[in-house]
């Protein structure tokens, strides 16, 4: 199939005709070849397709509130056209088996590369070593491990993950928190303001030691880190200070933790109920700064649907969450783009590029547009003002926190190794 997209502006603010043949771009310049299907595209922005490092799709286990399919679709039409599977499954994704399950769930989509993330340990339990080599040697090419849900505590354990994945190449992504600090029933960020509504809460500290703990067991291993959804101002100088010395550390802050604060807890809306928690403006500001600055690397959405039943309850008994894929780009354009934070080109390095970088796709995802290269790629409304409305979203589950909010910036058309997935923003 050929499509030709036409008039369409670069990230680096290049206006230009595309034509995609055979699933690669295949013209760039004034094209005038014709194709099969044009895409007029004046006044849009051309990206590489999106990359999620961090994307809960549910299957197997809680198909209530999501299956790889309408994850699938809700990653497409937020401008993905690849997202890594993340591993708290039900059973968990610790085998080879299960991890090549995943994979073929979502090759049978086919509307994004679903990359699945294999268990750090089995059954995230923290005590021993989920089968990572058979994993990575598997038809799903496992390369980033991670046990989020749950903090790798056992510093021993954490040690011995790093070392091994170290052999292939493979990177750990920790969920920083420390349980000792941030007890059973820590449910939002610890302050003024749970204090106020009777909330238990955990400080940023539980967060900040063990990101401090693992840039340093990263230092002695010679292995790679990876730091998952970033939240506070002293995680940030950790990994800023850890990068300075040279330490493989890599970290990613999810567009809620870039909007979103902890005031918005006053109406006990279990909607906000996050993990980890929503943060002071003073944090968010910081993840903003951050990011910017390159110190955090990329946007992951912590894509985390849930059924209603599980959100539906008083705020502490209510299950930690929120929806995330089908706007992590209009968040960013409003918070970064809007701001002057960052450019086009810093969206697809943050986005795109970096991602796919971090989880070993890069080569046919993040790539730059140009001839030759995979069409994978996002083609975006910088200008277009949307108010989300959670009851259109295509993910099964409601539990969308920016409902009602009106943000910049829409995807128009997705298209994966040259197919359309989304077009005029809806599912092709």
């Amino acid at each position: 199939m050929s499509i030709l997209i036409k008039g369409a502006t670069l990230p680096d603010g290049t206006t230009t005709d595309l034509l995609v043949e055979d699933g690669t771009i295949a013209q760039l310049g004034a094209v005038t070849t014709k194709a099969e299907q044009t895409i007029a595209a004046d006044g849009l922005r051309l990206l590489p397709g999106l990359v999620d490092l961090h994307t809960h799709l549910r299957e197997p286990g809680r198909e209530d509130a999501e299956t790889v399919l309408t994850g699938s679709r809700a990653a497409a039409v937020g401008g993905y056209t690849a997202v890594l599977a993340m591993a708290n499954t039900h059973p968990v994704t610790d085998t080879a088996e299960a991890a090549e399950r995943v994979f073929d769930l979502g090759r049978q989509a086919g509307l994004v590369d679903v990359q699945p993330v294999g268990a750090v340990t089995k059954g995230l339990a923290g005590e021993e070593l989920a089968e990572l080599g058979l994993m990575a040697r598997s038809r799903a090419k496992v390369r980033v491990f991670s046990d989020d849900g749950k903090c790798v505590h056992d510093a021993r354990v954490m040690r011995r993950a790093l070392e091994y994945v170290k052999a292939f190449g493979g990177v750990v992504s920790q969920h920083s928190q420390d349980p000792t600090l941030a007890g059973a029933t820590a449910c939002c960020h610890e302050g003024e303001l749970s204090g106020r509504l009777g909330l238990p809460g955990w400080p940023g500290v539980a967060e900040e030691v063990i990101v401090a703990r693992d840039v340093m067991l990263a230092r002695h291993t010679g292995s790679r880190v990876h730091v998952a959804h970033v939240s506070t101002a002293g995680s940030v100088e950790v990994v800023r200070w850890a990068k300075a010395q040279g330490i493989d550390v890599t970290a990613e802050v999810t567009p809620h933790h870039l909007l979103l604060t902890t005031d918005l807890l006053t109406g006990y809306d279990p909607t906000f109920k996050v993990n980890p928690p929503l943060r002071p403006d003073e944090d968010v500001q910081a993840l903003r700064e951050a990011l910017a600055d390159g110190t955090i690397d990329a946007v992951a959405t912590d894509h985390a649907p849930h059924a209603r039943h599980d959100k539906e309850h008083a705020f502490v008994d209510a299950a930690f969450g929120m929806l995330g894929l089908e706007t992590a780009l209009p968040v960013v354009t409003t918070v970064m783009v809007e701001s002057g934070l960052l450019d086009w080109a810093g969206v697809a390095r943050v986005m795109s590029a970096n991602p796919a970088r971090i989880a070993g796709l890069d080569g046919e995802h993040g790539r730059p547009i140009a001839v030759g290269e995979p069409a994978n790629l996002t083609l975006v409304d910088p200008a277009a003002k949307v108010v989300v409305d959670r009851d259109a979203s295509v993910s099964l589950s409601r539990n969308n926190p920016w409902h009602d909010r009106k943000l910049t910036g829409r995807v128009v058309a997705t298209l994966l190794r040259g197919t359309p997935t989304v077009l005029e923003g809806a599912l092709a």
